[in-house]
């Protein structure tokens, strides 16, 4: 069985590219388990990560292409939390949508994309989250 964690924002940023590039995979409803993670960076109300919409989304367009998956929701750093899922669940690879943004961007305010790819020990997949994301 090939493992992936799927990453899933709130607001489900590059959901679709996300979903296309894990059902893309070979024999993915034979051969994969997806991990569908949502990080809360803060979570006081203690609400499930089913509850989240791109989560859901999700769970719905997997099922549709007979793939197994199951749901884990973390609260905290987002980099951390995904880090520490992809260790507990032994994922392959860890798949992630990425956002458009400048250089300056980047550097003021961070990418945990780009975090996972220098932390990560396992690969990871970025989606983009333009036009038919």
């Amino acid at each position: 069985m090939y493992d992936v964690l799927l990453c899933v924002d709130a607001d489900g940023t590059g959901l679709d590219r996300l979903i296309a590039a894990v059902t893309a995979l070979p024999a993915a409803a034979e051969s994969v388990h997806v991990t569908v993670c949502h990080v809360f960076g803060d979570n006081p109300s203690g609400a499930s990560a089913t509850q989240v919409t791109s989560v859901r989304r999700a769970l719905d367009a997997l099922d549709d292409a007979d793939i197994e998956a199951s749901v884990v929701g973390e609260s905290g750093d987002p980099t951390d939390a995904i880090l520490r899922v992809a260790d507990e669940h032994d994922a392959d690879t860890i798949y992630i949508g990425g956002r458009k943004r400048s250089p300056a961007g980047k550097a003021l305010f961070g990418s945990v994309a780009q975090s996972l790819i220098l932390s990560a020990d396992r690969p990871v997949q970025i989606t983009g989250s333009g036009p038919g994301a």
